[in-house]
């Protein structure tokens, strides 16, 4: 996250803590402006702190305001307070801008006469995510501090990679490492004892749209990420495959509850899969892949009528749906308190 850091240091924070905490022991007259503004970091001898580039790929020149704050760039407290409003904003926005074109784009809106659709569960699984956001980047920001000072083995120019062919295996290895302990720390969510507090608010959406990706219990959500925090710190990642990881990562969770079966793959946990989860609870805990569910038994394929549209939104196969859902539901939960709402009632009864 040092390169994030750097980028958001650069063009949003320098200019907001120099006005909010100014260093008062500095004076900065208007030649120095002239000068730090044409200078290399490593010319600035009058300058407080000399900084280092995150990467040698991405070298952004400071603007004087780097200099102006009490809190200089490698104050602690800067870095938890820059990399919260990171995690939280950032990842707000990556999941409005990626749901919303996967609502409008991808998503089968005539999923909203189903009979398991909440009543205004959009706005349901919005608030939800709101809530857990702020809450979330608290307990990930740890690990991202920790990368920034050092601890992490992120690396930055591929020849600092182990060995070679590393810069290429790193990413499947980064997957199947993670997604092994998503599908055990998923499976385990499932346990009765913490089941009902920390992870049906996620099976509240029997139907999910997009919006539903990280609406989560913030332990859930956090508990679920740790995989992906823990890899750096036991294994080299090249840091801008790690950039690309995270935001894939986000991509992949909503695109696994956008409700648009593409693949059939006895590999990959795509839409299909996640949506036998979200129906009957207990599989296909997997994230990526199905692998972790073959061999821990909980794989379920995804029944063939979801790979038609006509037979995935014909009343009989949701009706089917919804028998069995209920069966298990019962068993997993006991009595159902969703909201259904009486108008999606009448509406789903009227679907040929």
């Amino acid at each position: 996250m040092d390169v994030v850091l750097e980028v958001f240091d650069t063009f949003v924070f320098d200019r907001l803590y120099a006005v909010l905490l100014p260093a008062s022991s500095i004076s900065v007259t208007r030649d120095t402006f002239n000068y730090a503004a044409t200078s290399t970091v490593s010319s600035m001898r009058e300058m407080p702190t000399a900084l280092n580039h995150a990467s040698q790929f991405l070298q952004l020149d400071p603007s004087p305001f780097a200099y102006m704050s009490a809190w200089s760039r490698d104050n602690i407290w800067r870095q938890l307070l820059s990399l919260y409003l990171i995690t939280w904003l950032f990842g707000a926005f990556v999941y409005f801008i990626f749901a919303s074109l996967s609502y409008f784009l991808v998503f089968d809106h005539a999923t909203f006469t189903h009979p398991k659709y909440l009543k205004n569960q959009v706005r349901l699984e919005i608030a939800q995510t709101l809530k857990s956001l702020p809450v979330m980047a608290v307990l990930t920001v740890p690990f991202f501090v920790a990368e920034v000072k050092g601890y992490a083995k992120l690396y930055d120019a591929p020849a600092e990679a182990p060995f070679a062919l590393y810069n290429l295996l790193q990413i499947p290895f980064f997957i199947l490492f993670t997604d092994f302990f998503v599908y055990w720390i998923h499976r385990g969510l499932h346990h009765p004892r913490l089941y009902k507090t920390l992870h049906k608010p996620h099976h509240k959406w029997i139907m999910p749209t997009p919006f539903a990706s990280h609406a989560f219990h913030p332990m859930d959500g956090w508990a679920q990420s740790v995989p992906y925090h823990v890899f750096p710190f036991l294994f080299p990642l090249q840091k801008f495959a790690y950039i690309f990881l995270f935001v894939t990562i986000n991509i992949w969770t909503i695109a696994i509850h956008d409700g648009e079966y593409v693949s059939n793959s006895p590999i990959i946990n795509g839409a299909a899969c996640h949506t036998m989860h979200h129906l009957y609870f207990n599989y296909n805990y997997g994230q990526f892949t199905t692998l972790w569910d073959r061999l821990g038994g909980s794989y379920r394929a995804p029944n063939i009528e979801l790979f038609s549209r006509e037979s995935k939104m014909s009343k009989s196969e949701w009706e089917r749906q919804s028998a069995e859902m209920e069966v298990v539901q019962k068993s997993v939960e006991g009595d159902d308190d969703r909201d259904y709402g009486a108008e999606m009632r009448k509406i789903s009864k009227k679907i040929q």
